[in-house]
């Protein structure tokens, strides 16, 4: 998979400091619209759609976004665009120092929370959608000034623009919980994180859910009822997903037999398998991968 610092440039050194922001037209109307891909190392981006859509793909999942909307790039995941032609919009790609230095202590997490997966932020109020991109328009302006890296004035920006991203993404969050909440008794959001974290460390062991449940002090009934109390689903349904994605994925970027993948997914049995991912994606692995490579051409 590629890796760049800009799309088409290669990386000077790892670990760089950056902060960039250009036109969407500016580079993919030099690909026909087209951005295939590719991965920053150590580097967020955010690609904002004024005006237009975009095909998206963000590791496994691909996705239309209609604009206004933002697309959040966390470090390292594999994304690519099929712009719509003549969409209208800024790409900010830059290192999360950026976003962290000389702010108060409530602007860390709310960037890391804004940045912690892939995805897409849309801006259904007209307002904020104009003062998300006149801001992202004066840092533009300001960016193309001489020197203008060398003033606090680009940080500053950018540091604003990725806040009100930041600020409209809470509010989606907060107004999604408050929905979900309802009918819900049994929260507790830090053990649910701490499973999470463990599926993440010891999904491709296959932990039995009772192993899990043993490593957090809790019987497997109780497991299920914290994990079904933040997702509606049985834990195991959360160890299988993440599974089926991490299979995805693999099965997206990894030139190998199913079978070969197989083993590195954990399961000694190729046939199994493929019961699991049909079970899971309603297609063989061979058909899942023939379907995306289609859907990207």
């Amino acid at each position: 998979m590629p890796t760049f610092a800009l799309y088409g440039e290669p990386v000077d050194a790892p670990g760089q400091d950056l902060l960039h922001i250009e036109e969407v037209q500016s580079r993919s109307r030099l690909h026909h619209w087209e951005i295939a891909g590719h991965v920053h190392q150590g580097l967020v981006q955010v690609v904002w759609l004024m005006r237009g859509a975009a095909t998206v793909a963000l590791d496994e999942t691909r996705l239309r976004v209609d604009a206004p909307a933002a697309v959040v790039v966390p470090p390292g995941v594999v994304h690519g665009f099929r712009f719509a032609p003549e969409t209208d919009g800024l790409v900010l790609t830059l290192s999360p120092r950026f976003l962290l230095e000389g702010e108060s202590q409530a602007s860390g997490p709310a960037f890391q929370a804004l940045f912690s997966r892939p995805g897409v932020v849309p801006v259904d109020d007209a307002d904020a959608a104009a003062r998300l991109d006149a801001l992202l328009r004066a840092l533009a302006a300001e960016f193309a000034q001489p020197g203008a890296t060398e003033t606090p004035v680009v940080a500053w920006l950018a540091r604003a623009a990725v806040w009100r991203l930041a600020e409209l993404q809470a509010r989606r969050q907060s107004a999604r919980e408050a929905e979900e909440e309802t009918g819900r008794t049994w929260r507790d959001p830090a053990l649910y994180a701490r499973f999470v974290l463990l599926v993440e460390s010891h999904f491709l062991e296959h932990w039995t859910l009772e192993r899990y449940a043993s490593r957090m002090g809790l019987s497997t009934s109780r497991l299920n009822r914290l994990v079904r109390a933040e997702t509606g689903q049985p834990a195991l349904a959360v160890v299988h997903a993440r599974l089926t994605r991490e299979a995805c994925r693999r099965l997206a970027y990894i030139a190998a037999p199913a079978a070969s993948l197989a083993a590195d997914l954990g399961f000694e049995d190729p046939s199994y398998f493929c019961r699991f991912f049909k079970r899971r994606t309603g297609l063989t692995p061979q058909r899942w991968r023939q379907q995306h490579r289609d859907a990207a051409r």
